[in-house]
């Protein structure tokens, strides 16, 4: 697997509304996308900090992933999850890992926030954290 970068952290928070404006007037970032994922049942905010990405991720129902992860985090939010960057493609770095012995969440690529493909692997094989897989298409 060829990770070239640390593409985004993903935290889930209660509200978008209430958020972004700590990563604006405090962190003094600016959210430079707005986007919701109907599959995902999650809207998304994403602010830049050099190379890496900050995506806060808000759900839209009651059964998303982002809502369980709130609800077993006594109603907070907190960080969900890592994305790495691959750059010999989603497919095959979850043929990889799969072949180390790594449990996957999804055993193909689909589509996520900013058209990118994505893959996430199971917490069970990586050390407690939500792993995602990322590649962009149109590179």
């Amino acid at each position: 697997m060829n990770i070239s970068h640390i593409e985004h952290v993903g935290i889930a928070v209660t509200s978008l509304e209430q958020a972004i404006p700590f990563y604006e007037n405090v962190l003094g970032t600016k959210c430079f996308a707005i986007e919701e994922v109907a599959d995902q049942k999650v809207k998304t905010a994403f602010f830049k900090i050099g190379q890496t990405k900050i995506e806060l991720l808000e759900a839209t129902a009651p059964e998303s992933a982002i809502a369980k992860f709130i609800e077993k985090n006594g109603g907070r939010g907190g960080i969900q999850h890592i994305a790495f960057a691959v750059e010999d493609g989603v497919a095959n770095a979850l043929a990889e890992a799969e072949a180390k012995g790594c449990a996957l969440i999804d055993k193909a690529p689909r589509k996520g926030a900013e058209g990118l493909n994505i893959a996430f692997l199971h917490p069970k094989s990586t050390c407690g954290t939500l792993v995602e897989l990322c590649e962009d298409p149109n590179k």
